[in-house]
């Protein structure tokens, strides 16, 4: 995966402690068997969350 430019994830949250917490959080679900929210699929768990952060279909609770 290329890597996300802070720009892009600055529109999601100004906190970059956020968006690593958004990230391990569903990370740490789709090793427990989550299904992928994104069409997108990688074979590596904090890939796929990361994406899916991008994608907006994770957002902070």
């Amino acid at each position: 995966m290329n890597n996300p430019s802070f720009k892009k994830l600055s529109e999601i949250s100004s906190s970059r402690y956020d968006i690593c917490m958004m990230v391990a959080k569903r990370a740490r679900r789709i090793v427990s068997g989550s299904a992928p929210l994104t069409k997108h699929i990688e074979a590596k768990p904090v890939t796929q969350a990361l994406h899916e952060v991008i994608e907006g279909k994770v957002t902070k609770k």
